[in-house]
């Protein structure tokens, strides 16, 4: 299957530009070309329908241009972004790669023969119905990563809708179902996707400011160290409309000093998973962590307090992990939800919930706490083990300047005490020496994080 309909709109946009990058416009004319280019190079390497393909890549023109020659030929294609470089091995093991193809910065490139050969009932059985594929690797953050495989032709049905063209700014990374998704929005409606080399918060802000972006999809973790640098207040914001927000739950109070910044941004939440796809999400109001999810094509429901999904665009399966869906197709999502009528409220991974002597503690609602609080860059909760309680809560804290810890302790449990109940405060603060959050502008709850341990 072809991506006929897709190119034919590139065809349509013509000079339209579909790509900035290092300042540079690329037109959907010059994307077009370069598919076409890329399909003319599988030949002579050896690259067949039904391939199985790597593409180790960060954000860029001929990136995306080679995804989508590959999707046309009707290849399985892997993206593994740069930071994943240390997994490649076992990411190529995992999804029976033939080639992997690698894409420089400076636009160099050079594809190998990896020589695995597929196996997997559930890539036989995509290559046999001559379709392309998609794997996608979770986080791994619980254990190894799954390889996730994706019948692409679903996954790409929902972009056929035309939806207003945006200039936006690729943030989530190239091998993630965000980024992916942001992608294939901007190209399937002729909107301007902006590339970015560096994305510290004042080089997404200078992009935002020169390429006149309007649309941001991040993560709260971004969000939170932009907050912290003040680069909206030293770049003009005037062109940014939208800011979507995913991949881990917000913060209350992030989100109120958000809305206050920017307030002619709407912020709104969206929920996907690698395995279901991006599903079309509505916020309550841009200072509401409440959403309505769901859209063609996606059923949702909540048992015990969790949601579910069923989806058409559903993973065929997992190469690496056993089915996960039941026998009616419902995904088990595994995060926590809080229902108001027609709206939901993600509270955390059900993994992540803190038990404290039978009582219940999302670690959002302890950070969201200390996060408010001055001279905290960045903060992780989380539970460990406790013979009284059964668990205890730690706070994993980076402040912005150096502070004597005698009084950062006092302060967090001074302002833990006014807004939370009892159980809720941290029976211990650590100082984190390194990065505690991911190449995704995630928080890595579940890693050994190094730290100064400090007395209690």
């Amino acid at each position: 299957m072809s991506l006929d309909w897709l190119l034919q709109r590139f065809e349509k946009a013509g000079h339209i530009p579909a790509i900035i990058e290092r300042d540079e416009e690329f037109s959907y004319a010059w994307l077009a070309a370069r598919v076409t280019f890329w399909r003319n190079e599988f030949g002579s390497i050896g690259i067949n329908s039904g391939s199985v393909v790597a593409l180790q890549t960060a954000f860029s023109g001929d990136g995306c241009a080679l995804l989508l020659a590959l999707a046309d030929y009707g290849c399985i294609s892997v993206p593994i972004s740069i930071s994943g470089s240390a997994q490649i091995e076992r990411s190529c093991s995992l999804a029976e790669v033939e080639f992997l193809w690698r894409v420089g910065s400076n636009g160099a490139w050079d594809c190998t023969r990896v020589g695995k050969l597929p196996g997997h009932p559930l890539t036989l059985s995509i290559i046999e119905r001559g379709l392309p594929g998609l794997i996608l690797f979770s986080s791994g953050s619980t254990g190894e990563c799954k390889a996730a495989l994706h019948d692409l032709t679903k996954l790409l049905k929902k972009f056929e809708t035309r939806r207003p063209a945006m200039r936006t700014l690729a943030f989530l990374l190239f091998d993630h179902i965000g980024g992916l998704n942001t992608m294939f929005h901007v190209f399937a409606n002729g909107g301007t996707l902006v590339l970015a080399d560096d994305r510290t918060p004042d080089q997404i802000a200078s992009l935002i400011e020169r390429h006149r972006v309007q649309l941001l999809p991040t993560t709260p973790t971004f969000l939170n160290l932009l907050l912290m640098s003040e680069a909206q207040l030293r770049h003009d914001f005037s062109s940014l409309c939208w800011v979507t927000y995913g991949t881990e739950p917000m913060g209350k109070s992030t989100l109120l000093r958000l809305t206050q910044a920017l307030p002619h941004v709407r912020f709104s939440q969206t929920y996907g998973l690698s395995e279901l796809g991006i599903l079309s999400s509505k916020s309550e109001a841009s200072d509401s962590l409440r959403m309505r999810i769901g859209g063609e094509g996606f059923e949702t429901k909540v048992q015990n307090g969790t949601l579910w999904i069923r989806a058409d665009s559903a993973m065929l399966g997992y190469l690496n992990a056993p089915w996960p869906f039941d026998c009616d197709g419902w995904f088990n999502t595994e995060d926590v939800v809080d229902i108001d009528g027609d709206f939901i409220q993600v509270m955390g991974r059900r993994s992540d919930v803190i038990n404290v002597g039978g009582e219940k503690v999302f670690p959002i609602e302890v950070e969201d706490v200390i996060q408010d609080l001055p001279n905290i860059k960045e903060v992780i909760v989380s539970g460990e083990p406790n013979s009284i309680t059964g668990q205890t809560i730690v706070a994993y804290i980076q402040p912005n300047e150096p502070e004597d810890i005698i009084s950062l302790r006092r302060r967090i449990r001074v302002a833990c005490a006014e807004r939370l109940a009892p159980f809720k405060i941290p029976t211990r603060v650590q100082l984190s020496t390194e990065q505690v959050t991911s190449a995704r502008f995630k928080k890595l709850r579940r890693t050994s994080i190094p730290v100064e341990v400090l007395a209690t």
